[in-house]
C-alpha cells in the first residue's frame, strides 16, 4: 500500500493542473537558490521513512528542542500517529547520499497533528514530532526559535531537498533560497480571497524564478534567526505572480508550547 502511494504522489507531483495546489512533499531542490554550505542551518532536518528497505526523503522539518521537531501537518497524514517507528528525522545532514560522520538518525516515538488541519482548504497545517531520544546540540545540530509577532514582514531564507523546478530532479544536497514575505493582501489577490488564512504567510517574488518546491514541505522559512514559516503548499513552484504559501509559526506558537510540555 505505501508503495503505491508513493507512486500516486510522485504522479500527481509531476501532472499536477495549472491551478491546483501543489504541496511540497515528495521526491522532488529550493528553485533559484544555491548550495548551503554543511552546518549552515542546524536547525533544518530530513524527514525520512525507512520502510521501503531504504531512506527516503519526503519532507523536511525544524527542530524545536531536544525532544521535539516542528514540520507540515500534510506530511504525516495518513501516518501512523502513535507508533511511527517506520519514520526518523536526520539532524546535522546535508548531503542525503553520504554520511559524513555528523548525522544523527532519531525514530519517532509519536507525531501530533494539528486537530483542525484540514486537507482541502490545506489550513492548521502544521504538526509535531515527538523523538525517541534527544538530540545532541553541537555547531551541526541546533534548535531554532519560534516568531511571536504576526505578519512578519522582511528577507527570509527557506532551505530544503526539493526540485530545483517545478517537476525537476532532486538534489542529495541541502539547498536555500532568500525570498521576501509579502502580504496577505497580496496573497490573497493572487489565490484568491477565500484561500488564504490568518494562519498562512507567503513569500516570494512577484517575476518569480525563487520558491520551495516539491520535497521541501514541512521545512524552515526563517526570518532574522525565527522560525516563520513552514513551507506549505502553492500553484507549481516559482511562477510569476504566485508567493510560496507557509503556515505561519506565530499563529501556532501557543499551540506547539502546549503540547511539548
Amino acid at each position: 500500500m505505501k508503495t503505491l502511494v508513493l507512486c500516486l504522489l510522485v504522479a500527481g507531483a509531476f501532472a499536477a493542473p495549472s491551478r491546483k495546489p501543489t504541496f511540497r512533499r515528495g521526491l522532488n531542490r529550493i528553485v533559484g537558490g544555491q548550495e548551503a554550505t554543511p552546518g549552515q542551518f542546524p536547525y533544518q532536518l530530513s524527514f525520512q521513512d525507512t520502510s521501503f528497505g531504504f531512506d527516503f526523503h519526503f519532507c523536511g522539518a525544524s527542530i524545536y528542542s531536544e525532544n521535539w521537531a516542528v514540520c507540515a501537518g500534510h506530511c504525516v497524514q495518513g501516518e501512523n500517529m502513535n507508533n511511527p517507528d517506520y519514520l526518523q528525522i536526520v539532524a546535522g545532514e546535508h548531503d542525503l547520499n553520504t554520511d559524513d560522520g555528523n548525522e544523527q538518525k532519531i525514530v519517532l516515538s509519536k507525531i501530533i497533528q494539528h486537530e483542525d488541519y484540514n486537507s482541502f482548504t490545506i489550513s492548521n497545517d502544521i504538526s509535531l514530532l515527538q523523538l525517541s531520544k534527544p538530540l545532541t546540540f553541537n555547531d551541526r545540530v541546533r534548535a531554532i526559535g519560534l516568531r511571536s509577532n504576526k505578519e512578519h514582514m522582511g528577507d527570509c531564507v527557506v532551505s530544503g531537498w526539493g526540485t530545483t523546478k517545478e517537476g525537476g530532479h532532486s538534489p542529495s544536497k541541502l539547498h536555500y533560497v532568500e525570498v521576501p514575505t509579502v502580504s496577505d493582501a497580496y496573497c490573497r489577490d493572487a489565490y484568491g480571497k477565500n484561500d488564504i488564512d490568518d494562519s498562512m504567510i507567503c513569500a516570494g517574488v512577484s517575476e518569480g524564478g525563487k520558491d520551495a518546491c516539491q520535497g521541501d514541505s514541512g521545512g524552515p522559512l526563517a526570518c532574522d534567526g525565527l522560525l516563520t514559516g513552514i513551507v506549505s503548499w502553492g500553484y507549481g513552484c516559482a511562477r510569476p505572480d504566485y508567493p510560496g504559501v507557509y503556515s505561519e509559526v506565530a499563529y501556532f506558537k501557543d499551540w506547539v508550547e502546549n503540547n511539548v510540555q
